[in-house]
């Protein structure tokens, strides 16, 4: 691995450290459904920027530990951020290259992808969440997209992270 890879290893490491942590950092009970999916948007994030360097194996790394750290059936969220990974992967050179509204719009619906899977998983081990207030995330995720999309792609050419 040379020592510019190297380099930016750590900003990337350092951006899900800091997802996990919004992820689990408590919130009211009356707002923990307006809770963004914040592993899924850094995902979604360095998938888009840097499509060979963080792929299905980071989504599935980040997604086992999504899972420890919420307590959660193994592998619901191994299995989606898998997915969502491949997609964001997949998508990439199109959707860089969108305006900031519809970039928004492919995040809602990746983000909503991602919790349909989870729902999925959760469904076949007898956890249903029933109601519309299950999506409202991939909405709060696609309106913090642009903040997020601005903050991570300071620290990306700040750290001259490739």
């Amino acid at each position: 691995m040379s020592d510019s890879r190297a380099q930016g290893s750590w900003v990337i490491a350092l951006s899900f450290v800091f997802a996990f942590y919004l992820s689990i950092l408590p919130f009211p009970v009356w707002a923990e459904s307006w809770r963004p999916e914040w592993v899924a948007l850094v995902l979604i994030y360095w998938a888009f920027a840097l499509p060979s360097r963080v792929g299905v194996i980071t989504g599935w790394f980040a997604g086992l530990g999504l899972d420890v750290l919420e307590g959660v059936t193994l592998g619901q969220h191994a299995l989606s951020l898998t997915i969502l990974a491949y997609l964001a992967g997949h998508l990439h050179r199109r959707v860089r290259v969108f305006p900031l509204w519809q970039q928004s719009l492919s995040v809602l619906v990746l983000v909503g992808i991602n919790l349909l899977l989870v729902r999925m998983v959760q469904s076949s081990v007898g956890q249903v969440e029933t109601g519309l207030v299950y999506w409202i995330p991939s909405l709060i995720s696609a309106l913090l997209w642009p903040w997020l999309l601005a903050i991570l792609r300071f620290f990306q050419h700040y750290f001259h992270v490739r």
